[in-house]
């Protein structure tokens, strides 16, 4: 018997029970339906927390003081001031993979602009800072090095500030500000980044030269961080290795030495965040997977009721000549007929709730076409495999004793 001919006995069957076929087919449209979606929520994640992290500094490496903290165990104060400025000056003259380099110390306090107020941190950094963080000033000028050399008391500052301490909607540039009772000149005004992937406003933010932070909000010497800017985002494990390789020689490390600093990519960063997205996604996957192994015994189930209905039927195509091979594949087709029309049913299901998550949840997502084949060959293997059993037991029926069958 030709494949086409299966089709249309197949069609005709299923047919004759519509309701029935559709409520075998639901468990395989909510499988399929679901995957999609989970997988489409998954990437979109994947998609967000790298666009989001790229946004803090694509490129961006960011050197601390102190051991790696293993176990939570809490470091004296001697090992977080394992930075110094002539640290940040060995990595600036002998990096090689390193286009931008700053060091970063920051205070918290109530900056404060007449009758307004606000809390906020001020950023102690240079003006490679900008560079290395991606950020730019859309008003006024960033402070120059001879601001830095002078412990000039200017700033730059971000929207959110700009908003809380001019309400009114003034020009900032020029004003004075106080933070934590010193006076700081307002020279420039940086543009809007939002919020990153950690909820943190990137906006709530004060520059100011590193060297007057350090003399008259923090009173130390030494480097919270230093922050550096790859040459790309392929030569960043090299810096990564190069900035160690440097930090260790000049805090004279032996080989047996642990490191008394961290060094870590934006990359690393992200893989981390990716490859905890990912685990999230297998797992949501695997119980919307679930509902395929359910959709799949439904059509086992109704295969075997098909069957039993249809056993006269049976043995009348085996005693005018029809093949147990032809038997087989009829039931077979029927059964891969249902997951496969289920499966596209569960594919249109699961593009629609991406769309509505999209629009009305604001959530990020990404379909791809990896996701719908793989629904699809799962919905063939599903229809192959739960289908077997009942068309083989259909193919092995005795023709006489499916004859007298009632």
């Amino acid at each position: 018997m030709s494949l086409l001919n299966l089709f249309r006995i197949a069609l005709r069957s299923l047919s004759l029970n519509k309701f029935r076929a559709f409520l075998t087919m639901l468990g395989i449209i909510i499988g399929v339906g679901a995957v999609i979606t989970m997988l489409a929520i998954g990437e979109g994640s994947k998609a967000s927390i790298r666009s989001e992290i790229s946004s803090m500094g694509s490129n961006m490496i960011t050197i601390r003081p102190g051991a790696d903290q293993r176990g939570g165990v809490r470091m004296d104060a001697s090992n977080t001031q394992t930075l110094t400025l002539d640290n940040l000056e060995t990595i600036r003259k002998e990096s090689q993979y390193l286009s931008a380099v700053s060091p970063q110390v920051m205070g918290s306090g109530q900056v404060i602009n007449g009758s307004d107020n606000w809390p906020s941190s001020i950023y102690g950094v240079s003006p490679e800072y900008l560079s290395v963080r991606m950020l730019e000033v859309v008003n006024g000028n960033m402070f120059t090095e001879s601001a830095v050399t002078s412990n000039a008391k200017v700033a730059v500052i971000g929207q959110t500030i700009v908003e809380n301490l001019f309400p009114s909607g003034e020009d900032p540039i020029g004003k004075t500000i106080r933070f934590n009772n010193i006076p700081f000149k307002i020279i420039g005004v940086l543009g809007e980044k939002g919020e990153n992937t950690f909820g943190q406003d990137q906006d709530d933010i004060i520059l100011a030269p590193y060297t007057t932070v350090q003399k008259r909000i923090l009173a130390t010497t030494y480097l919270q961080s230093i922050v550096a800017s790859a040459t790309s985002e392929d030569t960043a494990p090299k810096a990564v290795e190069e900035v160690t390789a440097l930090l260790r020689s000049a805090h004279h490390l032996k080989e047996s030495d642990d490191d008394d600093f961290n060094v870590f990519s934006m990359e690393e960063l992200i893989s981390t965040f990716s490859a905890t997205s990912e685990m999230l996604t297998l797992l949501l996957v695997a119980i919307a997977g679930i509902s395929l192994l359910i959709g799949g015994i439904g059509i086992m189930n109704i295969m075997y009721v098909s069957v039993k209905e249809r056993t006269r039927e049976i043995g009348l195509r085996m005693a005018v000549g029809g093949k147990g091979r032809d038997i087989l594949l009829q039931f077979l087709v029927e059964s891969i007929l249902i997951s496969v029309t289920g499966g596209l049913i569960g594919v249109s299901l699961g593009l629609g709730a991406t769309y509505l998550i999209a629009t009305f949840a604001s959530w990020p997502v990404s379909v791809t076409a990896s996701s719908i084949i793989i629904s699809f060959v799962v919905c063939v293997i599903t229809g192959i495999f739960f289908g077997w059993y009942p068309a083989r037991k259909a193919a092995a029926l005795d023709p006489i004793a499916a004859l007298r069958y009632e």
